[in-house]
Formats: structure tokens, C-alpha cells, sequence
């Protein structure tokens, strides 16, 4: 290459050496049998590439807290340009990059590609399958609802069974009690982003740079046969793989909505968990051992597999066979995928229905998607018959303006200052209440737009009732409605398809008889009060 560009290029070749490796590694000489059976690898590598640009635009917008990142991922799919798919390829990314590192292992193993002098390749290659699972298991927390927050519980219960070892893992999991909280999502969403990335990077560099060190591993009928380069033919191989493989992730990302379900609540006890799909046969093997005897499903058997992965090329240490020649690897491989295939199978066809517990109560289309304060201060527009001289939508002229559009052009600072004293010649009395409830007002009426004044206008009287107790008892320090709360307590959307009327009832009355470990004191509520804020619970939708 000669003018400018040439210049250029060849003056970061000299400062870096990257145009000569990549021209090294281009021109690499491969085994003349080499050919469509050696592109997992690419895609492998391809698939973990997009899975970090993927998590790198979900992180902008995620919150690793609980409740908060149940609430931030649903806004990423609803309101984030693009959002629904970027989730949808990380998600099935996650799960396509399984299923390539597990078909390159095979693949592997059927070629014998680990025998000498190729023992560590393979070695790096099982601690990187460890890792992909890894990532699997650490991610599944991470949506924060009922399904991530029970599963996660019963691998934390799962890593106790560890002999010696239980108290250490719980502990270095954040949830030495066994509980899922704020400690727990912190080092999930650490090991997930931070940890498990830097150290894949590592191996995945060291792996390239055994496989470059030692090459691709020849078959037995190569000998004597000259060699061929790694572009074109090699190349335009892996690059046609690569894209076969993303046009099917992209394809699932929009074709297929990844499961959201409520969010997480730590008092459904009757939830029944299910771990990811790659992660079923375990949950199968479980099955046939109980009581003292869980152990070994949980930790040894496993523990076993793993050990013999890692030994693989020291115990078959024989001379290379052709493919068709290795009986026993192909046994052992149909073996092992026919154990996994069956195990999931079985875990799949007894999957238990999860009850369904349906809300008693039809809620006003618009009204629901309001936060206590907003509710809360519809409660105050209607008791200081505030209706009298505004129209919230249009209708009879009254005295004083529209508010569906004046909430528009006012800002809240405004609207309370007016409240208090609305100015020389204005026939309107100064509003006689609290500067929270002022402020729950003026919150009220910058939510209403042309579009919802209509819904807004017929919330019904327990809704008012009940955000005006959850705001004056002073709920939103420990629970979340609507994205709007603390994370003290679990969030109350959806609680209506959780719990019963009452549940909830009780539950106030005396919290530690229905939630041992809760810090939620009692609430000695009217008949009509404990009526009015159950139903507003019950009517809560989920998100």
C-alpha cells in the first residue's frame, strides 16, 4: 500500500504491530481438513462480543438495587429507544452462547483436539464454559422479579449444601441468612459486570494465543498433505457462520418476548422456582436426592463432572484416531448429551403450575398508573371541592380555568404558591393544607393531560382514601408503587395477584405473624380505613 494511507498504516504497524499480527494470523497455515466444523469457536468469541455491548447499553440505564432494577429494566423495554431488543439480544445471547461453547466442546472432544501438546487449550476451554455458566447464573438475579428473586434463593441454598464450604459461599454471596437483599444484588450485579468479563477476557486472549501457539489441531489423515491458509477459504467459513448465527439471535431478539413477570416479592412463599433452561437438568438430578442425601446432586456429582472435564486429556493420553474411529468418544458424548437432554426433558414436562390469584377488583383504566402522591393529591382536588370552579376536563364553563391543560404551563412551585395566596382580585381562597399535601396537590394536577383529565376525573373514592393512608402513614419510605418508593419493604405492584384481601389485612394488623423477619410495625386501622387501603392494594396493577 503506498501513498498517505500507506504512510499511515505503516507508521501504526511500526508503533504498534497490529497490521503485522493481523496479517501474521491471517495467513496462518491450517490442516487441509479444516472447514465448516471449526467455526464454533468464532461465533463463540462473536457471541460474547455482542453479550458485553448488550450489557454495556443495558448498565446505562439499569439500577442494581432491588425493586429499583425490576422498575429501571421495565422502563429499558417500554421507554428506551430500541430497549426491548437490546434486552432481547443479551438475553438469548446468553443462552445461544451456551449452546455454541458446549457444540465447540464437543466438537473437541470428537477430534481429540486436546491430546498433547494441546492439554491446557482444552483446560482454558472448560474454565470458559465454567464462566459462560457463570454468567448465567449470576445475570438471572438481575431483572428482579418473582421468578429471578425465588431462583436465586434456592441457588444460595443450593451453594450452603457446599461441605465446609456453605458458610463462605453464602457469606461471599452477600446473604449469609439466606435472605435475597440489597448486599445480594450488589455482588451479583459485581461478579456479573465486573469480575466474570475481566476474567473471560483473560482466558479468552490466553485460549486464542494456545490455539495460535500450537494450531489447529490436524486430523490423523492429514499427514502428508500440504497445509492452506486461514484466509480466504477458512475465513469467508467463520464469517458466514457469524452472521448465520446473529441474522437467528436478531430473529428471536424481535420475534421473541423475554419473560418479565411481577416483581420480586419476598413474602410469596408459594412461588415455585424455576431455574433458566440450561440449568434444568441439575434441577431434575435434585429430584432423585433427598434429605441428607442432596448433597450429592447439589455439589458432588457436579463437583465430579467437573474434575473429570478438567482431566480429560490426562486420561485419554492414546494416538490420534479418526473421527469415525473413536467409538468411545462418540459414546461417551451421545452419552452425556442424552443424559442432559432426557434430565431437561423431564424437568420441562413436570413443570408445576404457578397459582394464579386474580384481583377482585376492576381498577379505572388511567387512575392505577398514578403514584400515592399523585393519588393522594386527586383526594385533596376533590375534598376541597376544588371541582366547584375548575373543570379537570373540558365541559360547562366555570369560573376558574381548565386545569387539564393550565397543569401544563405552571410549574409545582407555582401551583403551591397560588394555593396559599392566589393573588389580589382572584375569587379562589387560599388552600388550607400541609406544605406534603400542597404538594401532592400540585403533583396531582401536573400529571393530567387532555388525554387521561377523563380517567383521572372517576377514581374511585376507596383509590383516594387509600393512597391518602399510604401517604400519611408515610408506606413510601419502605415500599414502591408505581417506581416511586424505598426499597425497604417489597414493592406493591401486583400485590393483588400475590396475596388475598386477607392476607393483606392481616398482615398490616400484625406483620410479624404472616413475615417473621419483617420490621413493618402494626397498624391498628378503622374498618373502613383497612377496607379502603386493602382495595387499593388489590387494584395496584403489576409492572
Amino acid at each position: 500500500m503506498s501513498g498517505p494511507i500507506g504512510s499511515v498504516v505503516a507508521w501504526f504497524d511500526d508503533r504498534t504491530g497490529l497490521v503485522t499480527a493481523i496479517k501474521h494470523f491471517l495467513d496462518e497455515d491450517i490442516p487441509a481438513s479444516s472447514g465448516w466444523h471449526q467455526v464454533f469457536g468464532s461465533i463463540a468469541l462473536f457471541l460474547f462480543v455482542v453479550q458485553v455491548f448488550t450489557g454495556i447499553l443495558l448498565a446505562f440505564n439499569y439500577v442494581p438495587q432491588p425493586g429499583a432494577s425490576y422498575f429501571s429494566l421495565q422502563a429499558i423495554i417500554n421507554e428506551l429507544t430500541g430497549g426491548r431488543i437490546i434486552r432481547g439480544l443479551h438475553h438469548w445471547g446468553s443462552s445461544m452462547m451456551v449452546v455454541v461453547v458446549v457444540l465447540h466442546m464437543i466438537q473437541v472432544a470428537l477430534w481429540g483436539a486436546y491430546k498433547k501438546p494441546r492439554e491446557t487449550t482444552w483446560i482454558v476451554g472448560v474454565a470458559l464454559l465454567l464462566l459462560v455458566l457463570g454468567f448465567g447464573l449470576t445475570g438471572y438475579l438481575l431483572p428482579g422479579d418473582n421468578r429471578a428473586y425465588w431462583s436465586t434463593v434456592v441457588t444460595i441454598q443450593i451453594s450452603a449444601l457446599a461441605p465446609g464450604a456453605g458458610e463462605f459461599v453464602m457469606r461471599l454471596l452477600g446473604s449469609p441468612d439466606g435472605i435475597v437483599g440489597v448486599s445480594t444484588s450488589s455482588r451479583f450485579y459485581a461478579l456479573h459486570v465486573l469480575l466474570l468479563p475481566a476474567v473471560t477476557v483473560l482466558l479468552i486472549v490466553f485460549h486464542v494465543y494456545l490455539v495460535l501457539r500450537h494450531g489447529v489441531t490436524p486430523a490423523p489423515q492429514d499427514a502428508g498433505r500440504p497445509t492452506k491458509k486461514f484466509y480466504p477459504e477458512q475465513a469467508f467459513k467463520d464469517t458466514m457462520a457469524v452472521f448465520a448465527a446473529f441474522a437467528v439471535l436478531f430473529a428471536m431478539a424481535v420475534a421473541i418476548d423475554v419473560p418479565l413477570e411481577s416483581v420480586a416479592d419476598p413474602t410469596d412463599t408459594s412461588y415455585i422456582p424455576r431455574p433458566e433452561w440450561y440449568f434444568l437438568f441439575l434441577f431434575q438430578t435434585l429430584k432423585f436426592f433427598e434429605g441428607s442425601m442432596e448433597v450429592v446432586g447439589a455439589v458432588i456429582l457436579p463437583t465430579l463432572a467437573i474434575g473429570a472435564l478438567f482431566l480429560v486429556p490426562f486420561i485419554d493420553r492414546g494416538r490420534a484416531k479418526r473421527v469415525g474411529q473413536r467409538a468411545f468418544a462418540w459414546g461417551i458424548a451421545t452419552l452425556a448429551v442424552a443424559g442432559w437432554a432426557g434430565l431437561t426433558i423431564g424437568a420441562i414436562l413436570n413443570t408445576p403450575e404457578q397459582p394464579e390469584r386474580e384481583s377482585t377488583l376492576s381498577a379505572a383504566q388511567g387512575w392505577p398508573q398514578l403514584t400515592p402522591v399523585e393519588l393522594a393529591g386527586a383526594a385533596c382536588y376533590r375534598r376541597e371541592k376544588c371541582e366547584t370552579c375548575h373543570n379537570l376536563v373540558d365541559g360547562e364553563p366555570k369560573m376558574g380555568p381548565t386545569l387539564a391543560t393550565v397543569g401544563q404551563k405552571r410549574s409545582a412551585d407555582w401551583m403551591i404558591d397560588h394555593f396559599r395566596n392566589s393573588g389580589p382580585g382572584s375569587p379562589m381562597p387560599a388552600v388550607q393544607l400541609s406544605p406534603a399535601l400542597l404538594n401532592c396537590l400540585s403533583a396531582f394536577l401536573l400529571k393530567v393531560t387532555p388525554e387521561n383529565a377523563l380517567a383521572l376525573n372517576k377514581v374511585p373514592e376507596f383509590a383516594l382514601q387509600g393512597a391518602m393512608i399510604y401517604q400519611t402513614n408515610m408506606c413510601g419510605n419502605c415500599h414502591i408503587i408505581n417506581r416511586i418508593g424505598g426499597n425497604a419493604g417489597p414493592p406493591l405492584n401486583g400485590v393483588g395477584q400475590r396475596r388475598t384481601k386477607e392476607w393483606l389485612a392481616g398482615h398490616f394488623r400484625n406483620p410479624q405473624a404472616f413475615s417473621p423477619d419483617s420490621l413493618m410495625p402494626p397498624y391498628d386501622f378503622s374498618p373502613d380505613e383497612m377496607e379502603a387501603m386493602v382495595d387499593y392494594l388489590m387494584a395496584l396493577p403489576p409492572r
